[in-house]
């Protein structure tokens, strides 16, 4: 227990102004988005007899969340990383809120793609769900993913990554089906395992410094010696490599995410992996920046099998969603490419890349739902005919193919253009060619569907040239809900593959905090070292 003039030492030695000043009223915005998450979501599970109320309120909630990140991403472009420490104790003795570009970037991304599923969800909605909390559990997965994009200790990344698998585990059994059980127990399994992994680096990793703060980390974690570091570096790697569903622990994706409602396909599409693919690049660049260089093998070579197995895992599927996890794994490989290169250009593409995989792969699943109700079959052989039934459908999902292809002049195109030259300029041959043969067997993939669920006249077989009887139109709910929500948010995605200027500034500045992190240590109040 410390004495009174060791305490009066400790205080002594913090800034004047931490002491004497509340915490400014501005700086609380940084800490509402997971606030009005969480209390939403409380109120949404007291409404849960309300279905109607319930979708209006968990919207205007996505809505007001946005609106604080926004203000935040303006701060941070202006100005540069902002930071909250709870109670007023400054790092590493109190818990902060850090949010940074690549933070503040990544959680629009998931705010605007929830507030777009919960649109397309008001078309498959069933009673039983909504009264088992199925809103609230969204607000409660939309709070876990946007703490670990905004926390700025290592300890509560844990914590958010356990709010996150508890909401996400939830609504992929609250249909209570029995490919969903099956599917929850490899899910879940598998998930827990990593966080085991996690939480076992942590120990070691505060053992070491004596500290959980990651400002803090990226001043001591240089000082440390360099094996034990590094086994710590190795398990963050195996822990979110697994969150990340990169080879060769992406089994549990493609077992797992075709089984629920597309909405809820299309909500883990988008948020999950990419909140791996992020603790990736903040502790491998920002935090033990030293221990990337010595796994720099090891993810090159995660990033090139990732890259290349995923789309001919797509090649072999004929369930659509399976088909459409393969190609969420291959994105995960362009992330790893952007790691494997850390220079400027190549964190700046995988950062680049994991936003837009965000937002492609959510109306992927999206416009794949609108498939199955439309054919009423998961299975592409027994698919067909779509093209001519329902044209918008059908450019939606060759659009989307090749942006996740990354063929210009679409979204995915000017991530893999910044990885690229960024191999190129470290003559990283390996790289540059995995990227290359990824957007190609990606086209080859997608295309393939494309052909049997869309060219083809019927389904397969002697009927593939006789017009799919099985199709119906999609209803007037359907319509209005679901697809206004698929198109929407295509649209979005074409606009910035068109206009991506401002992606462009925000990863660039993203990657230049990662590699260079003096702002980020700054924004927390701790003293920089030259």
């Amino acid at each position: 227990m410390a004495t009174t003039e060791e305490t009066q030492a400790i205080m002594e030695s913090l800034p004047p102004a931490m002491l004497e000043k509340a915490t400014a009223a501005a700086d609380w915005v940084i800490i509402l988005p997971v606030a009005i998450a969480l209390v939403c979501g409380a109120l949404l599970l007291m409404l849960r007899n309300s279905r109607g109320t319930q979708a209006v309120f968990a919207a205007l909630s996505v809505i007001a969340i946005l609106v604080c990140e926004v203000d935040l991403f303006i701060r941070v472009l202006e100005t540069g990383p902002q930071a909250m420490t709870m109670g007023n104790w400054l790092p590493p003795f109190g818990i902060s809120f850090t949010v940074d570009m690549i933070g503040v970037l990544f959680a629009i991304g998931a705010s605007f793609v929830t507030l777009v599923v919960i649109i397309y969800f008001q078309a498959e909605i069933v009673a039983r769900e909504v009264r088992n909390g199925f809103y609230s559990l969204i607000m409660l997965l939309l709070a876990g993913v946007t703490g670990a994009f905004m926390t700025g200790d290592l300890f509560n990344l844990y914590v958010w990554f356990e709010v996150m698998l508890i909401a996400s585990f939830g609504l992929l059994i609250i249909g209570g089906r029995k490919m969903q059980l099956d599917a929850a127990i490899k899910y879940g399994f598998l998930n827990f395992l990593a966080t085991t992994f996690f939480l076992i680096g942590l120990g070691y990793l505060y053992g070491m410094l004596g500290t959980l703060n990651m400002a803090d980390i990226s001043l001591t974690a240089p000082n440390a010696p360099v094996g034990p570091i590094t086994a710590v570096a190795a398990l963050f790697l195996l822990a979110f490599g697994m969150k990340a569903a990169a080879f060769p622990v992406n089994a549990w994706l493609p077992a797992s995410y075709h089984t629920p409602d597309p909405a809820i396909s299309a909500l883990f599409g988008g948020l999950l992996t990419k909140v791996g693919a992020y603790a990736l690049l903040r502790t491998l660049l920002l935090l033990l920046p030293g221990s990337r260089e010595v796994l720099d093998p090891v993810i090159t070579g995660i990033a090139v099998f990732t890259l290349i197995l995923a789309p001919l895992g797509a090649l072999a599927q004929t369930n659509l969603r399976r088909a459409v996890g393969f190609l969420v794994i291959g994105g995960i490989g362009a992330v790893f490419a952007g790691l494997a290169v850390p220079s400027l250009r190549g964190v700046a593409g995988g950062t680049f890349y994991a936003f837009h995989s965000m937002l492609t792969m959510t109306a992927l699943y999206l416009v794949a739902g609108l498939v199955e109700r439309m054919t009423q079959a998961t299975d592409t052989r027994f698919m067909g005919g779509v093209y001519q039934f329902n044209s918008p459908v059908s450019i939606m999902f060759i659009l989307l193919v090749f942006a996740a292809a990354g063929l210009p002049p679409f979204l995915g195109f000017w991530p893999k253009l910044l990885i690229v030259e960024a191999g190129l300029g470290m003559q990283d041959w390996l790289i540059v060619s995995a990227v290359l043969i990824n957007s190609l067997l990606t086209s080859i993939a997608g295309t393939r569907l494309w052909a049997h669920i869309f060219w083809r006249s019927g389904r397969e077989g002697d009927e593939a040239e006789v017009f799919n009887d099985r199709l119906r139109p999609l209803t007037v709910i359907e319509n209005r809900a679901s697809l206004t929500a698929a198109v929407s948010l295509v649209a979005v995605i074409m606009v910035l593959g068109l206009w991506p200027n401002l992606i462009f500034e925000s990863v660039r500045i993203a990657a230049s905090d990662l590699l260079q992190p003096e702002r980020y240590v700054s924004a927390t109040g701790l003293e920089v070292t030259p």
